[in-house]
């Protein structure tokens, strides 16, 4: 657990900035690719760059439905998972802020549930994307670095090329936020942070 006298740690601020960059990092290449039509490069882009901040970052979670996740089965203590979430919503927002004035055409940023379905469909299949990528994260945890970059970025693009058809496949309640903060809309958010409610079983599992 982590004390409020380790709020003077080194260590603690350094996961945060962490949370930051890794976010930042995530959120930014995705958003480039969702300039290219078709949700193929969003995905892969998402899957890469997930697999490679596992590799070069330690494992920082730059989601907060993973951070929640953890929190919800006791691996991150409360004032860890809350300054976790704080940051990845900071950097997905500084992100965006570049996105927005980097992009011609900022309406693609933005997550957003498809006619195909209903806000219910969106959900439903947010969830078990994020569900997945739960249960991919939990288990990196417990191998070396090479093999989880590669199950949680294969997690990552999978759920978003299932998801994207109804939900846009986020999967990331952060990624979802900062588009909505710096473009002003906020259709159908609710969605996005609907999933992380429930996490996965993974009682013999760590988290980063």
């Amino acid at each position: 657990p982590l004390s409020p006298q380790e709020l003077r740690s080194g260590r603690f601020w350094r996961g945060v900035l962490a949370e930051v960059a890794a976010t930042l990092i995530f959120v930014g290449v995705v958003l480039g690719a969702s300039a290219a039509p078709g949700p193929l490069a969003p995905a892969l882009a998402g899957g890469l760059v997930a697999g490679g901040l596992v590799c070069t970052l330690g494992g920082p979670q730059a989601n907060p439905a993973l951070t929640l996740a953890l929190l919800c089965t006791r691996k991150l203590s409360v004032l860890r998972g809350a300054a976790g979430v704080l940051a990845q919503c900071a950097g997905a927002t500084l992100a965006s802020a570049a996105a927005r004035t980097a992009l011609p055409d900022d309406s693609a940023l933005v997550t957003r549930v498809s006619t195909v379905g209903t806000a219910g469909t969106a959900l439903a299949w947010e969830t078990f994307a994020t569900f997945q990528l739960a249960l991919a994260a939990f288990a990196a945890a417990e191998h070396a670095a090479p093999q989880a970059g590669l199950a949680l970025g294969s997690a990552v693009a999978a759920g978003a090329l299932a998801a994207g058809p109804f939900s846009g496949g986020s999967m990331n309640p952060a990624r979802s936020l900062g588009p909505a903060i710096v473009t002003g809309v906020w259709d159908d958010h609710w969605v996005s942070w609907g999933h992380s409610r429930t996490p996965p079983e993974s009682p013999n599992k760590g988290g980063s």
